[in-house]
C-alpha cells in the first residue's frame, strides 16, 4: 500500500483535500484516486482535491480535481485554500503570492484567516438566454469566470430544487459539450445577493462556490445598472458565510476582480492507496 499525506482545508463550506506533490506520487492514477479519497463514506470526503506542484511562473502550481475525478481549469475557493496552505505551510515570502492554474496566474493575499484572490478577466458574457427545461422556459445568464457558469435569478431561493433543476441546466445542449455550473440567485438589496450553486464535477449542490459567487455578483451588477464604477457585492452562501466580490465595471468591461473570505485548515492525515 502507498501512503499519501494530505491536509483537509475548508473555505466557506467548500472542503478540499490538499496534497503536496513533493511526495512520490508519480505512479498514482489521479482520476481514480480522487474518486476514492473524496468519497464521503469510504474515503476522506471532499468537494475536490488540490494538487500542489512546483511552478516556474509562480510560487506554486495548482491542479484541481473535482470529486468525480475530472480536472478543472480553475476553482475560486480552491485557490483561496491553496494560498492559505502555501502561506502557512510552505512559508512563502510575505502575505502575497501567485498561483499558477490552467486558467492563468492567480494573485492572492493572506491576512490571518482572511484570504482574497484576484481572478482572471471574465469572458463570454451572454445575458438573457432563453432555454427550455421540462417544458418550461427559463431565463439564464452565462459567463465564464475561469469556469463556465449559468446564473438564474429566482424568488424564494430556499424553495428551489437546486439539484433537479441545476442538473438539467448543467447538461442542457446550449452549454454543450462542457456544461456549466448553475447558480440560483436571490436579490437581498442593491449590494447583497443570496446564492445556491449546483457544481459540475461534484454533481451536487455545494455549500459555496467561489467562481460562482463572482459570476453571480458580476451578472447581478450588470443587470442592476450600467453605471461605470467600483463594485463591492456581498454574496451570502448556502453554508452561511458571506463572501465579498469586488471588481471594476466600465460600460460592458469587467476588470480587477477579487474574491475574499475566510479559510481554515481542519486536519491532516494519511490516506492509504
Amino acid at each position: 500500500m502507498k501512503k499519501i499525506v494530505f491536509t483537509k482545508v475548508v473555505a466557506s463550506g467548500n472542503d478540499f483535500i490538499v496534497i503536496d506533490q513533493s511526495y512520490p506520487l508519480s505512479a498514482i492514477r489521479y482520476p481514480l484516486l480522487v474518486k476514492q479519497i473524496c468519497d464521503r463514506k469510504f474515503g476522506v470526503g471532499a468537494d475536490g482535491l488540490l494538487l500542489l506542484e512546483k511552478s516556474k511562473k509562480a510560487d506554486v502550481r495548482m491542479r484541481i480535481f473535482n470529486a468525480d475525478g475530472s480536472e478543472a481549469r480553475m476553482c475560486g475557493n480552491g485557490a483561496r485554500c491553496v494560498a492559505f496552505y502555501a502561506s502557512s505551510r510552505l512559508k512563502t515570502q510575505g502575505s502575497r503570492l501567485k498561483i499558477e492554474t490552467k486558467a492563468g496566474i492567480i494573485e492572492a493575499e493572506v491576512k490571518g484567516e482572511s484570504v482574497r484572490i484576484k481572478l482572471t478577466k471574465p469572458e463570454d458574457y451572454r445575458p438573457d438566454l432563453i432555454i427550455k427545461i421540462n417544458n418550461r422556459k427559463l431565463r439564464v445568464n452565462f459567463i465564464n469566470t475561469g469556469v463556465p457558469h449559468a446564473v438564474i435569478f429566482v424568488a424564494g431561493i430556499n424553495k428551489i430544487n437546486a439539484v433537479e433543476i441545476g442538473r438539467a441546466v448543467r447538461y442542457h445542449k446550449g452549454f454543450a459539450p462542457k456544461g456549466a455550473n448553475v447558480n440560483f440567485v436571490e436579490v437581498v438589496d442593491k449590494d447583497t445577493i443570496r446564492l445556491r450553486t449546483y457544481e459540475r464535477g461534484v454533481e451536487e449542490e455545494t455549500l459555496a462556490c467561489g467562481t460562482g459567487s463572482v459570476a453571480s455578483a458580476i451578472v447581478f451588477s450588470c443587470q442592476l445598472s450600467a453605471v461605470s464604477c467600483q463594485q463591492k457585492i456581498n454574496v451570502i452562501t448556502q453554508g452561511g458565510e458571506t463572501l465579498k466580490v469586488c471588481f471594476m465595471k466600465e460600460a460592458d468591461r469587467i476588470s480587477d476582480v477579487w474574491l475574499e473570505g475566510k479559510v481554515r485548515i481542519v486536519y491532516g492525515g494519511e490516506y492509504y492507496v
